[in-house]
């Protein structure tokens, strides 16, 4: 009997300690097809935008505390800065100081200059773009994009296609906005292109981020192109975007081969996030609203009716031609009576 109670024993099998649910490639294989989901309904669909945003908004108080060491740090470091160094840069800035002060006084008589020049051939001022001072508050993460995270959101009036540039060019473009930060998309990103001009000779071409490292292509431009190593290239203005003359890059390597009939131009940005933590985000207005605010109210009314007399048939155009032609006759023969 003892043996057969010992047989049942053993045809009894251990209960299981842990409770066990889906196999972990079952559970691989249903989170991979989650996610492409909402990836597909992301990018097509836009379902996720309000999602995002909120998200952005909840986690905004979290980064702000995660950069609170590096900003303590900083403080600190500021703070304990010693004396003669505080004497040396104070001095430092007052001799660059005055150096603006000559170049801005020559500025001030060139933009004169300028403005009476457009007076005599009667031109359209130039286009005033307004601006708004943001602080970078970390740099992305993705090793395949080159962007950054600003302060500054939709409740500072920021719109996506914005400029963003800093003490030294410009940096990239605003190309998402959350309630209270952006994202800014560097021009050294590959998805990025900015019309650039040659200030010494004035050629205009379009510079693509190389994505890969921290450089600028100017591609499709002929092998006997007239551009130097050191040229500077400056924003051409064309594209409505970024204003005319700001520094984007210098022309660092030129290499040119038999068997392509274009030249390979690598130039190095002039501005970055490595140099300064304080940007602005130029705002440029829009052309066709200023320029018709600037018409004087006469050549407005003439458009209106010249856009008004486009529209009728041309019948009634003639009609309207011949009546006072009829009614100037009338009058000539009533007097000659």
């Amino acid at each position: 009997m003892a043996r057969h109670f010992n047989n049942n024993l053993e045809q009894q099998q251990a209960p299981a300690f842990f409770v066990r649910g889906p196999s972990a490639m079952a559970r691989l294989a249903f989170f991979s097809v989650l996610s492409l989901a909402l990836m597909a309904a992301d990018s097509r669909l836009q379902y996720l935008l309000s999602v995002r945003q909120t998200l952005q908004t909840l986690l905004h108080p979290l980064q702000i505390l995660a950069n609170t060491p590096s900003q303590l740090y900083r403080d600190a470091g500021e703070y304990f800065s010693t004396h003669d160094y505080l004497l040396s840069e104070n001095k430092h800035l007052k001799q660059h100081a005055l150096q603006q002060d000559i170049a801005l006084q020559k500025l001030n008589t060139l933009a004169l200059e300028n403005e009476h020049l457009r007076q005599l051939l009667e031109a359209n001022k130039t286009i005033v773009q307004t601006s708004v001072a943001a602080e970078i508050m970390h740099v992305g993460r993705d090793l395949f994009s080159r962007k950054i995270i600003v302060n500054r959101g939709e409740s500072h009036k920021i719109a996506a296609g914005e400029a963003v540039v800093d003490a030294t060019g410009v940096i990239g473009q605003v190309t998402r906005v959350y309630p209270l930060t952006s994202e800014v998309t560097l021009i050294t990103d590959k998805s990025l292109a900015i019309p650039v001009q040659i200030e010494r000779n004035g050629l205009r071409a379009i510079a693509f981020g190389h994505g890969r490292d921290n450089t600028l292509d100017l591609p499709y431009l002929p092998a006997n192109v007239d551009i130097r190593r050191g040229d500077r290239l400056v924003t051409s203005g064309i594209d409505g975007v970024y204003p005319t003359g700001l520094s984007v890059a210098t022309v660092s390597k030129i290499e040119i081969t038999p068997d392509s009939p274009f030249a390979h131009i690598i130039c190095a940005p002039t501005g970055g996030v490595e140099n300064h933590r304080q940007v602005l985000v130029v705002r440029m207005p829009n052309i066709e609203v200023q320029a018709e605010a600037e018409l004087p109210p006469t050549l407005v009314l003439k458009a209106i009716d010249a856009q008004k007399a486009v529209k009728e048939s041309p019948v009634k155009l003639e009609a309207k031609q011949k009546k006072p032609a009829q009614l100037n006759h009338m009058s000539k023969q009533h007097v000659h009576e």
